[in-house]
């Protein structure tokens, strides 16, 4: 009987794989040479976003100076679009369950996994920058679990006789206590597109390529110590890894870049030491009787250190790949720095020209006659030097200041650079869109292109890269996490518990997910045509509206945890329902170690003011937080009284029913519709235009 292969198999060795693996090896090398093109284009755009005159600069003078116009644009649109993905409101997840519950908890624990996993402070800033230098969104999401030996100090009571002695007569003795802590989330890895291959490259994405016998191979360059650890881990196959690791080199495959090398350099670091650089492969091989997705690890020419069945439960791949703009029959997309390199470097030779001739015409030119002139050698320039000259016979003269025309023509570049990339003055530190000062109509117009601009390339983001992690952070949580974790919730302060316990989530279908920041700030600015929908709808009359009624509550509920943000709106806006009474021997457990606790207006303010004095007989209040708790509920029986005492009086001033002009801060009844004037006069009267006017004795009213 076959042995069952499950996910933990290793594959590597069985002869029909193995000679499959020998196969792909060859189609991945030779995709690579293939699309070695683009990863030398696409080095050349960051040499131009980390400012870095190369070979395409045409003039070679004595200045080298680099123009950042593609640093400064993409780096304004990554600013706009990570504003835009990330709002200030703090809420980025929006879920909708099978049953039509709203799944708090689930979306309270994806919120804690976007901060554990540092979304909007490492990932996506490089993810739109990668998006607008080499075209292609790439990130890789995986578990991440790290143990942490802690330690803490920790009283134990002193025993005499068996009995422990109590706290005010004897001090515990200190001791120090330790333990394993398992921190368990979810991390995302941005992968520059030069390391990923698709194949067949005319796929239009990953799920496509592997379904139609492709592949999806990442470049993986492993150090000695990580080979090691994966190793013990058992992710790789003992045997090979041992001859991996002794032969270890540096030598780079052909039509292979290495764009973290390159990005080391950059930041002005050398990146030294050996390492084995291989593939990570994701296909479909035959597993007895059936096509399985797997992921090979290649360590070497056709050498295969691990063949193991999918590790994800959801079998998906780990690696999301999204074109910044699709282009028809292919899985990847253009850079965004394309159209603007020729401008850049036009931008480049221009001030280096200028810069030249700028040095040029600071220093001044003598004419003299040598023949007329034979003290040249001693025509030096100090202070007060004597030239023994003739005048006529010397002249001096400026180099022309070519600089002028040479900024001029950078400004030129600047502007059809960030034209190319969308940028508008608005997304600039310090834009103020150009020499004339503009009205306020080519303001809201540029606002407005702006703000479409913005939504059609954050949408991509948001449809084709967080909305897909979102579900593998809730497919690994649920493959991964065994124990409950509590995280921190939004909800009603001191009645509601701040800390929520998340039990293990179930795979499924349950839950369908979605990146909700980007639709959040995109409704910021439609706030005032919703707020103006509802004060018309308002009027309507209700036999206008058979089997519909009017509910307000969602609306004003988003508005505020929009504006507000999550954490105070709910203190704004508040939930009556949620304001739940508490038994008061509870509270005088929670009173007795000196906290303060809020009252409730559905507490029964006679009874619980009773018992908490009893409390206070019995125990005593050393803290005084049980006396500040019984003022509460006697103000909140003063305002009861109140309450109850102007429901039962007339109309006040200002209000509906009441006389008077009104009261500050009240809303005015507006206009009414009086009664009809009496504008026919009985018969034989004069019209009022022919009576005579004040003061005129007889004469009538001149028309």
């Amino acid at each position: 009987m076959a042995k069952k292969v499950t996910r933990e198999t290793e594959l590597c060795r069985r002869t029909k794989i193995e000679d499959k693996l020998i196969k792909l090896y060859d189609s991945i090398s030779d995709g690579f040479i293939a699309q070695a093109a683009r990863s030398d284009d696409q080095a050349d755009y960051w040499d131009l976003y980390n400012c870095r005159l190369g070979n395409n600069q045409y003039y070679n003078g004595q200045s080298k100076i680099f123009v950042p116009l593609v640093h400064d644009a993409v780096n304004a649109r990554a600013t706009r679009f990570t504003n835009q993905i990330f709002p200030r409101g703090g809420r980025y997840v929006d879920a909708v369950s099978s049953d039509g519950t709203e799944p708090y908890p689930t979306m309270a624990l994806l919120e804690h996994y976007v901060r554990k996993a540092k979304l909007r402070t490492e990932v996506a800033p490089a993810l739109c920058v990668n998006g607008d230098v080499e075209g292609q969104y790439n990130v890789y999401v995986e578990w991440s679990t790290r143990a942490r030996h802690v330690s803490w100090i920790e009283k134990e009571p002193i025993k005499v006789g068996g009995e422990e002695v109590p706290e005010e007569l004897a001090e515990g003795v200190d001791t120090i206590k330790s333990d394993v802590i398992l921190d368990e989330h979810p991390i995302v890895e941005v992968i520059p597109d030069a390391d990923i291959l698709i194949l067949p490259i005319t796929s239009n994405s990953i799920e496509e390529a592997i379904a139609s016998g492709g592949s999806v191979t990442i470049i993986r360059r492993w150090t000695k110590g990580q080979l090691e650890e994966m190793q013990a881990a058992g992710e790789i196959d003992d045997e090979r890894a041992e001859d991996v690791i002794k032969e270890m080199d540096q030598v780079q495959k052909q039509g292979e870049k290495n764009p973290a090398k390159k990005h080391a350099d950059a930041a002005g670091i050398k990146a030294k030491g050996k390492v084995c650089q291989g593939y990570e492969t994701w296909t479909r091989l035959k597993v007895g009787d059936e096509m399985r997705l797997c992921r090979i690890l290649f360590g070497g020419d056709k050498l295969a250190l691990s063949c193991k069945l999918n590790p994800n439960w959801s079998d998906r791949c780990s690696l999301i790949s999204v074109p910044v703009k699709k282009v028809s029959g292919v899985a990847k997309g253009i850079s965004q720095v394309l159209p603007t390199a020729q401008m850049q470097y036009a931008a480049n030779d221009a001030v280096n020209e200028g810069m030249d001739s700028a040095a040029y015409a600071l220093l001044p030119i003598v004419m003299t006659d040598p023949l007329k002139n034979p003290r040249v050698g001693s025509m030096v320039m100090d202070l007060a030097a004597v030239w023994e000259t003739s005048p006529n016979d010397t002249k001096f003269a400026t180099f022309p200041q070519l600089w002028k025309d040479a900024f001029e023509i950078v400004t030129a570049c600047k502007m059809q650079v960030f034209q190319s990339l969308s940028v508008t003055p608005a997304m600039m530190p310090q834009g103020t869109g150009g020499k004339a000062k503009r009205n306020q109509a080519e303001i809201a117009l540029e606002q407005q292109v702006d703000i479409l601009t913005t939504a059609d390339a954050v949408t991509v983001l948001e449809e084709g890269v967080f909305t897909p992690i979102l579900e593998r952070f809730a497919e690994l949580d649920a493959q991964y996490r065994r124990d409950p974790v509590t995280i921190k919730a939004f909800g009603y302060l001191g009645m509601k518990a701040a800390m929520t316990r998340i039990e293990p989530l179930q795979l499924g279908t349950r839950y369908q997910f979605l990146w909700f920041g980007v639709e959040q700030a995109r409704n910021v600015a439609q706030f005032q045509q919703q707020i103006a929908l509802l004060n018309v709808v308002k009027g309507i009359p209700p036999q206008m509206m058979p089997g519909r009624r009017l509910n307000v509550i969602p609306a004003i509920e988003q508005a505020m945890s929009a504006i507000f943000g999550p954490r105070i709106a709910p203190l704004i806006f508040e939930d009556i329902s949620e304001q739940l009474s508490y038994p008061p021997e509870a509270e005088n457990e929670i009173l007795n170690t000196g906290q303060l606790w809020p009252v409730s207006p559905l507490d029964n303010d006679n009874e619980h003011m009773q018992v908490h004095g009893e409390d206070v007989k019995a125990h005593g209040d050393p803290t005084g937080s049980v006396r500040k708790h019984i003022a509460q509920h006697r103000m909140s029986q003063i305002q009861k009284a109140m309450a109850a005492q102007q429901q039962q009086a007339p109309g006040l001033p200002g209000s509906p029913g009441g006389a008077g002009p009104g009261v500050a801060g009240t809303p005015k009844p507006g206009g009414q519709a009086g009664a009809p004037k009496n504008v026919k006069g009985p018969p034989g009267a004069l019209h009022a235009d022919r009576l005579p006017a004040a003061g005129a004795p007889v004469m009538p009213r001149k028309m």
